[in-house]
């Protein structure tokens, strides 16, 4: 991410880290961003989670909403002051046996 952690993401790989922006995450806050990625369809399961770059135990990160080529992760700051760190995320794509 260039410009700050709402920035959107292109993915063109079932897998990846992604590093986000450094920018600062007030406490208590959540941000949301697009990964973009013609890999995924509706009924795939993306998965995110932490991987470095962070304060322990200080964030929550999910996929809350999945659709043809793209899905929406979002990143909370769990803590009671502001962060400014560059988390990087892993993030991998279970495709669904489903038509």
């Amino acid at each position: 991410q260039a410009t700050s952690k709402s920035t959107g993401v292109t993915l063109t790989t079932a897998a990846a880290a992604i590093t986000l922006n450094a920018a600062n995450l007030a406490a208590n806050t959540k941000v949301s961003f697009t990964i973009t990625n013609t890999l995924i369809a509706a009924v795939d399961t993306p998965l995110v989670c932490l991987a470095s770059g962070n304060t322990a135990a200080s964030y929550k990160v999910w996929v809350d909403a999945v659709a043809a080529g793209s899905c929406r992760i979002t990143l909370h700051n769990d803590t009671v002051g502001a962060l400014a760190e560059a988390v990087v995320l892993n993030f991998a794509l279970f495709k669904s046996s489903a038509s």
